[in-house]
């Protein structure tokens, strides 16, 4: 039985060996499909996923780098504009420029028109009058020849010829005075006019007198501070002349110092630097050169103050920064004890003042006036006369030429173009030479005549000089038995060439050379 059942279950197990293995293959192919398709689903959800997140990233980076080149497009467009305002604002100012040199022209020509009818209407008057005379002149012939005819036995050849020389030379002499007395009446009242301008001119231009300057001194609290200002074995000093291109003269003079230099902005900044060390009290190498620092920059804030005040104070406008910051400088520069800043605006004035009496655009002189003087504070290095260097440096910060030929011709350089220069050499020369405005020491003022006299004296043949007229004028008067009257001419030329290569001189020097002959003769 147990073998029975044995033998079945062998069997069975055998059959279930034999089905099995099939079944187990399909099941477990169908099991490995079935992971297969899930984990490729999975595989393929989670691309699309990260699809999803990296076309997410690319769309934000796309919009920023959109937002940055539409930020760079509008910057680009934006100094474009600016660019472009800029250049229409700096045409625009061209324009108008140009448009008030234009109406200056205008201006000028329409005077230039009035004077000529003024003459031409005088031409007809005199025409008139000479016409008139001619008239009586034959009237008064024709009764000459009757009452000659009457009275002589000429033939008419001879008549005709003796009234011809008669009323020829009556005319002559009549002409002759009346284009004098014409002449003379046109010089007086052009001469006149001028006078009446000029004093217009200077009596509304009210300007203090100058003095006579010193040098820069500084007072020192006590005698011990000269001690501190030197330093041990002078390095104080030293670093101090170093530091500011200055001379310092310590002396014996009580609690003082002098302080030295020919640039008037260098001693500017020595004083401040010095005043301030002083009451500071420190006084070594480091604290003087910090000190000059600060002196420098408050000199230069002073000036470029000074600058903007001149023009605020003659209402200018479109003046470059440099210009400005070039003109207040001159705010320590004298010319014969002649402030130059107070000077160049006192010309401005006058030169404004003089174009308004004429008809003349009078802020277009007045900018020349201000600026004819910029030159004497450019840097010394430059070569060249002030004048030159003046006009060199506002054409190049766009001055227009009239104002540049007016800058340059304002000693007579160069060749005036405009009647604004000639305005600028007339208001220059004024504010010069009017009363008080140059102060002169009396050691000087005698020297600079004993020169001027001695020079004269040194040319052969002269035999006495004055100067006179504060040496405005000058009278030599020559040996007549040596010196002849071409000779004469001569030595005024020569004497004229002298003065202006071996003195120098404010204003203008009239020279007048006299030679006198006297023959005396006693009958007894």
């Amino acid at each position: 039985m147990h073998l029975v059942n044995g033998a079945f279950l062998i069997a069975e197990i055998d059959l279930f060996v034999d089905w099995s293995f099939p079944v187990a293959l399909v099941v477990g192919g169908g099991v490995g499909f079935f992971t297969i398709w899930t984990m490729t689903k999975h595989t393929r959800r989670v691309a699309h996923e990260q699809a999803a997140e990296l076309l997410s990233v690319a769309r934000r980076e796309a919009a920023v780098a959109a937002e940055e080149i539409k930020q760079k497009i509008d910057g680009e467009i934006q100094v474009k504009r600016s660019d472009l305002n800029r250049d229409f604002d700096r045409r625009e100012i061209e324009s108008d420029v140009r448009l008030r040199e234009i109406r200056a022209h205008e201006e000028s020509l329409a005077l230039l028109d009035y004077q000529l009818e003024q003459r031409q209407e005088r031409l007809n008057r005199e025409n008139a009058a000479v016409r008139q005379a001619r008239d009586a002149m034959r009237a008064l012939s024709k009764g000459v020849r009757k009452r000659l005819e009457g009275v002589s036995q000429l033939d008419a050849d001879e008549v005709k010829k003796q009234l011809r020389e008669e009323v020829l030379l009556e005319c002559q002499d009549e002409l002759r005075v009346l284009r004098r007395a014409t002449l003379e009446k046109s010089e007086q009242e052009i001469q006149t006019d001028a006078r009446r301008i000029l004093v217009a001119s200077m009596q509304r231009i009210s300007s203090k007198p100058n003095n006579d300057l010193t040098a820069t001194i500084i007072h020192l609290p006590t005698e011990e501070m000269k001690g501190r200002i030197i330093g041990r074995e002078g390095r104080n000093i030293k670093s101090f002349e170093a530091a500011t291109g200055v001379t310092l003269l310590i002396d014996e003079s009580p609690q003082m110092v002098l302080v030295s230099s020919f640039d008037p902005v260098r001693r500017e900044v020595a004083r401040v630097a010095l005043d301030a060390l002083v009451k500071d009290g420190r006084i070594h190498p480091a604290s003087i050169e910090e000190g000059v620092k600060r002196a420098q920059e408050e000199i230069d804030l002073v000036t470029l103050q000074a600058g903007e005040e001149a023009v605020a104070k003659l209402n200018i406008n479109g003046l470059h920064p440099e210009i400005i910051k070039l003109l207040g400088r001159l705010k320590y520069r004298f010319s014969y004890n002649q402030n130059v800043l107070d000077h160049s605006v006192e010309t401005a004035f006058l030169a404004s003042v003089i174009a308004s009496e004429v008809g003349l655009d009078p802020n277009l002189a007045k900018r020349a006036g201000l600026l004819h003087d910029v030159g004497k504070s450019v840097p010394g290095e430059l070569e060249g006369s002030h004048a030159m260097i003046g006009a060199e440096f506002i054409k190049r910060f766009g001055e227009t030429p009239i104002v540049v030929n007016a800058v340059a011709a304002h000693h007579e350089e160069v060749k005036p173009e405009t009647i604004y220069a000639g305005l600028v050499i007339l208001a220059d020369t004024i504010s010069a030479v009017r009363p008080g405005a140059r102060a002169e020491s009396m050691l000087s003022y005698i020297q600079r005549l004993g020169r001027l006299e001695k020079l004269a004296v040194s040319i052969e043949g002269v035999q006495q000089a004055f100067a006179i007229q504060a040496g405005r004028e000058i009278r030599v008067v020559v040996a007549p038995s040596e010196v002849t009257d071409d000779r004469a001419r001569e030595i005024a030329k020569e004497l004229r060439k002298r003065i202006e290569g071996e003195l120098q001189y404010p204003s203008t020097i009239k020279i007048t050379v006299i030679r006198e002959s006297r023959f005396t003769e006693t009958a007894s």
